[in-house]
């Protein structure tokens, strides 16, 4: 099991997950995919598209071994949420 270092403060990681996505990735995978997980390589700017993000990351790890992986839900400001979901 290769162990990965984070490279990024947490404020740095964010900031660079958040800027690749929506200046780069969003355009591309936004229409049709509300809901899937973006996992992002916030070095290479690779990603994968998957309906969760152990999926999303392991396809991304298959082809970067050391990603700095920062993970995005599709239309939502969050990965993940707490609570009753209120639609």
């Amino acid at each position: 099991m290769t162990v990965r270092q984070l490279l990024y403060s947490k404020e740095e990681f964010a900031r660079r997950g958040n800027e690749i996505y929506e200046t780069q990735i969003r355009p591309q995978v936004e229409e049709g995919n509300r809901g899937k997980i973006v996992a992002i390589d916030i070095e290479t700017e690779a990603f994968e598209v998957a309906d969760d993000t152990i999926t999303a990351s392991e396809r991304l790890l298959k082809r970067h071994p050391y990603a700095q992986i920062w993970r995005v839900r599709i239309g939502h400001q969050a990965v993940h949420r707490f609570g009753i979901s209120r639609l």
